[in-house]
């Protein structure tokens, strides 16, 4: 009987989870969908609010599936909760495979997306402070070259331009934005720091050598290639430190993979298999609940929470 409890509760805790945080994400991006400008064109793909309400709203209702399923012992919710997860792992699989097949087709769809982004810069203020923490964070500046801001119509290097960041980049492109930090006095207060955000302007003017002394002058395509080579092993052990966690019978064989892709297949196949042990244990209960119901009617009330929090060793005791 402990290994039907073990299966259920630790089943319940990691659909809970998962719960939880799909209603963070979901009212998250509710909260960033209301604040922002009702002028503003949203779009799946490049609107962070909306992308996070439909992932969250996703995977708020499939993780109520597998919470109810596992506290009601109802293998009819369970049965949905395992043939969607089946499904989410064929389709990441299916979307890996083609992913490697097609390389150049999927980075030309990436740079077309990153494209459309850039030129969309200023106009959705989550979609810019995205692509900013991108750039510092991969140390990279535009698509594929710190020239492919002039697509922006504020940044475009034109002599008909009337913005001041004509011919220029965003701030987040410059380098050592530590060292573009300046102190100024006030008069009736301590010292404060001022960002200086003018260090791109006009370096679409200069060539790349002389460009690269103040902005990064790699695409972020290759930045991000960069940054996943250089911290291959860190991947590596975060995915092992997670393995560690998430050991199961079934997961037995994915103890070789090495990458986040591979990490997330293997919680889907803990949460499959939670879920499918959980219905054989049904199954088993309900079956010698059957063959003693005679006996067992006129010893229990029904109750209406029995399924979630009755003590099953009155159920298995033939066991």
């Amino acid at each position: 009987m402990r290994g039907y409890r073990g299966i259920k509760y630790t089943l319940f805790i990691c659909c809970y989870v998962f719960w939880v945080v799909s209603a963070i994400l979901t009212a998250v991006g509710i909260y960033g969908k209301i604040a922002k400008e009702k002028d503003v064109v949203d779009t799946l793909t490049l609107d962070p609010a909306l992308l996070l309400i439909v992932v969250g709203s996703a995977m708020f209702l499939i993780t109520f599936l597998g919470c109810f399923g596992a506290l009601r012992n109802t293998t009819c919710l369970l049965k949905m909760f395992l043939g969607i997860l089946v499904a989410v792992l064929l389709l990441q699989i299916a979307a890996g495979v083609v992913g490697y097949l097609f390389t150049d087709m999927v980075m030309e769809r990436t740079e077309r997306l990153m494209m459309k982004a850039i030129v969309r810069y200023r106009e959705d203020r989550d979609l810019e402070n995205a692509i900013d923490f991108i750039q510092k964070k991969f140390r990279c500046c535009g698509v594929e070259s710190y020239k492919d801001w002039s697509r922006n119509v504020y940044f475009e290097c034109l002599d008909t331009n009337p913005s001041l960041e004509a011919c220029g980049v965003p701030f987040s492109c410059c380098v050592g934005l530590q060292n573009q930090v300046r102190t100024t006095v006030c008069l009736y207060g301590p010292r404060q720091t001022v960002l200086n955000t003018m260090c791109g302007y006009g370096v679409q003017q200069l060539e790349e050598s002389s460009a690269s002394q103040d902005v990064f002058t790699i695409g972020c395509l290759q930045g991000i290639a960069l940054w996943a080579k250089t911290n291959l092993l860190l991947v590596a052990g975060l995915t092992a430190g997670l393995l560690l966690l998430e050991v199961t019978p079934l997961e037995l064989q994915f103890t070789n993979f090495k990458s986040l892709f591979f990490c997330d297949i293997r919680s889907h196949v803990c949460m499959i298999g939670l879920a499918a042990g959980q219905i054989s244990w049904i199954k088993k209960v309900q079956q010698l609940k059957n063959e003693d119901a005679p006996r067992r009617r006129s010893e229990r009330k029904d109750s209406y929470w029995y399924p979630a929090f009755a003590d099953f060793n009155d159920e298995c005791n033939s066991e």
